[in-house]
């Protein structure tokens, strides 16, 4: 069948515009054997409408409100900090920041972003017309989108109020056939989605007020969540950390970008906090072609497969030693193995210091942990991405990390490069165990500049050296 992009046939293939797997075009047939597109119903029914229980987020939500509202009341959060642009890392030093291997390209506070709030996730999209590059960047309040093209230049495009009836500081954003979806826990805020085709009439066009932007549809079938999971190869997403199946993966048929269609749940194993859905192409031969998601579910990490959205089914859930609050993770680009981050563990052990769970998945069925990085730092870990061969964190206190992820077989995963642009946590004491700093990354743009969202900051485009 001829997939829709840009709004015309195209030859029965699918424009991958923003995926962390692909920069190219290639035929995908988006309807295959084994991978249903029918929910038993169209919409999240009452059988759907469940809501985890006795999820750990309620209570680290909680930790992370008392943290901020103290920050802001010695008006630390935000923080008002100047742009900055074009500091090479040099001795160690790009101009106050402390570095090895990564230049800082621009900082553009929260202020200038159209926000007068504090910041969370980060995502990208990659024109595929222009090639131009669009930073985009959650915030209490709403999303701003930035043109990074030219990344000692960045421009701000406008700003998408949130939709919900409270501001918080989770957002997540996520981009499939030029469209982004947005999720908070904002009550009522449902889905967000944004057609990033409007936001050609604006490129290398600045204003001095930040344009106000309008969402093209809202997703209703769910009402706060916690995170967005795309694949783009199935045009499928999973909003996960809902009041909707159980907390589980609540699975939407996105193909139709502003047609969004309840696909399915999957509740087993309860509220999932955060995931990475793929078709499967690893060394595990008995699901080479499957769609599989692997699950940070707050104490385990949990292996579904989601071919069949009427009957998801759990491969495998395993937990490990010091299991506070597992959170995030990624695959290596073989998919034989993945980095896990737990975001409570350096709060709750004696061990302050950044770790960083290696796990060799060449069986689905059977993770096994290969060993740990610890950090030299002492600071909470947050999200990371794999990019290539190398691992990109954002370790709340300590900045962004860049590790080495060829040797996770090994147990190994040696770091390469950083950038701290958080010098106001002290990561040498128990004082950088704190949930301040840096939120998140996105590292999958052709240039190389690398987005990283600062809570208390803003927007920060960097560029590895190594």
């Amino acid at each position: 069948m001829a997939a829709a992009v840009y709004g015309r046939p195209h030859n029965g293939t699918h424009h991958f515009t923003n995926s962390y797997q692909h920069t190219d075009e290639r035929a995908y047939p988006l309807h295959r054997p084994g991978h249903n597109r029918t929910a038993k119903t169209a919409h999240c029914g009452e059988w759907c409408h469940q809501a985890a229980k006795h999820s750990r987020m309620v209570q680290t939500m909680k930790e992370k409100i008392r943290q901020h509202d103290d920050c802001v009341k010695a008006s630390e959060c935000p923080l008002n900090k100047p742009f900055v642009a074009d500091a090479p890392c040099i001795n160690g030093k790009a101009g106050e920041y402390d570095c090895n291997n990564i230049d800082l390209l621009a900082f553009t506070p929260i202020a200038s972003l159209g926000s007068t709030y504090d910041a969370s996730d980060s995502w990208g999209w990659t024109d595929p017309v222009t090639n131009d590059e669009i930073a985009i960047i959650g915030m209490m309040d709403g999303t701003a989108f930035v043109q990074v093209t030219v990344p000692t230049n960045p421009i701000v495009l406008g700003f998408l109020p949130q939709t919900g009836s409270n501001n918080v500081i989770w957002a997540d954003i996520k981009v499939y056939n030029n469209h982004a979806y947005i999720i908070r826990e904002s009550n009522d805020h449902g889905l967000q989605i944004y057609n990033l085709e409007h936001l050609r009439d604006y490129y290398n066009a600045p204003q001095q007020n930040v344009r106000q932007l309008t969402h093209d549809f809202l997703y209703d079938e769910v009402t706060s969540s916690h995170n967005v999971v795309i694949n783009e190869q199935t045009g499928f997403a999973y909003l996960v950390g809902t009041r909707t199946c159980r907390g589980g993966l609540h699975a939407v048929d996105i193909k139709e970008p502003l047609n969004p269609r309840f696909a399915g749940c999957f509740d087993e194993d309860g509220y999932t906090h955060d995931a990475q859905c793929v078709i499967y192409d690893g060394p595990d031969a008995n699901f080479k072609g499957k769609e599989v998601c692997f699950n940070y579910n707050e104490d385990t990490l949990t292996i579904v497969d989601v071919s069949d959205k009427s009957d998801m089914k759990m491969l495998s859930r395993v937990t490990y030693d010091n299991a506070f609050y597992t959170h995030q993770g990624w695959l290596n680009k073989e998919m034989s193995a993945l980095l896990l981050n737990d975001e409570l563990d350096e709060s709750r052990t004696s061990q302050k210091n950044t770790r960083t769970l290696l796990w060799d998945v060449s069986d689905l069925t059977k993770p096994v942990l290969k060993g740990s990085h610890y950090a030299e730092m002492q600071s909470i870990d947050h999200n990371l991405y794999v990019q290539g061969d190398e691992a990109y964190l954002a370790n709340y206190c300590s900045g962004l990390r860049i590790l080495d992820s060829t040797k996770i077989a090994q147990g190994e995963a040696p770091e390469v490069a950083f950038f701290d642009m958080v010098p106001y946590c002290d990561t040498s004491v128990a004082g950088g165990v704190a949930f301040k700093g840096a939120w998140s990354n996105y590292p999958y743009f052709a240039s190389g500049t690398i987005v990283v969202s600062g809570i208390e900051t803003g927007l920060w485009l960097l560029k590895g050296t190594f």
